[in-house]
């Protein structure tokens, strides 16, 4: 069996936030004491999109065809409906989504460029072939300027005012107190600011994971926005978590990722 061996970008926390979550998105928990992984865990549409916007600025891809391409590739990962449809579209158009589809996979946008300014350029990009709406873009270019200003080794503090002073989000809440009234939510605007708050109440990579999943409602979502920007603030992932996610991924996708690990 293939060890993991210390990847630790925000790409592969974004997946491994997708793959702990993917229990736990039809079956909410609503607290922060759950097996991190079983059986049944596995990666979802979100590990796969987030492969693919890797996949496009590694390699110079169009968004579309290679959304497309790994669509078609991985066609039963738990894709939106009318994503789904999108998929396999001759002349594929965006359709003005403001779901948290663009947030979910942007993770690469912010770990690949030494200023903000192309990280968000990016995130834009990444989000215009499918969720063109202002609410898509938003939480895209949101979630990837968190996660670039935590690899700069921003602060909590200083993260949280950008992204209220920039995007407007509301960061003022608690986790104990978004718990008792969520429910399932795949707006950007609905999952993107709870994302990131439960970063900002975490103390390490595991308890982040932990505390967005405790949120409920789109569970493996929340957790891979969540975990994009948690390693790229704590830049580790406990090894068994690590090596447990590795080996659940498929070849192509180690590759893209252990690209990335070497940037």
């Amino acid at each position: 069996m293939e060890k993991y061996s210390d990847i630790n970008t925000p790409l592969f926390g974004a997946i491994t936030g997708d793959i702990i979550g993917s229990i736990f998105e039809w079956k909410n928990v609503k607290s922060t004491e759950f097996d991190l992984f079983c059986d049944k865990s596995d990666f979802t549409d979100d590990t796969v999109m987030s492969i693919a916007v890797a996949d496009c600025l590694l390699n110079g891809k169009d968004y579309t065809k290679t959304y497309q391409d790994y669509g078609r590739k991985y066609p039963h990962r738990c894709y939106g409906g009318f994503f789904k449809k999108w998929i396999y579209m001759e002349n594929p158009k965006p359709y003005n989504s403001w779901g948290n589809g663009s947030a979910m996979r942007v993770s690469a946008c912010g770990s690949l460029y030494d200023y903000l300014v192309d990280s968000l350029e990016a995130a834009k990009n990444s989000a215009m072939p499918t969720h063109n709406h202002p609410e898509g873009i938003k939480g895209a270019q949101a979630t990837a300027s968190a996660i670039y200003l935590a690899r700069q080794g921003s602060s909590k503090a200083e993260i949280k005012n950008y992204i209220e002073n920039t995007f407007y989000y509301d960061l003022n809440r608690k986790i104990d107190d978004i718990r008792k009234i969520y429910n399932y939510d795949v707006s950007c605007k609905g999952s993107v600011p709870e994302s990131i708050i439960a970063f900002l109440e975490s103390s390490d990579y595991e308890s982040a994971i932990r505390l967005a999943i405790s949120i409920g409602g789109d569970s493996d979502t929340i957790a891979c926005i969540t975990g994009g920007i948690a390693l790229a603030y704590y830049k580790e992932l406990p090894f068994e978590i690590g090596n447990k996610v590795w080996n659940i991924l498929p070849g192509e996708f180690k590759e893209i990722i252990t690209q990335f690990n070497s940037l």
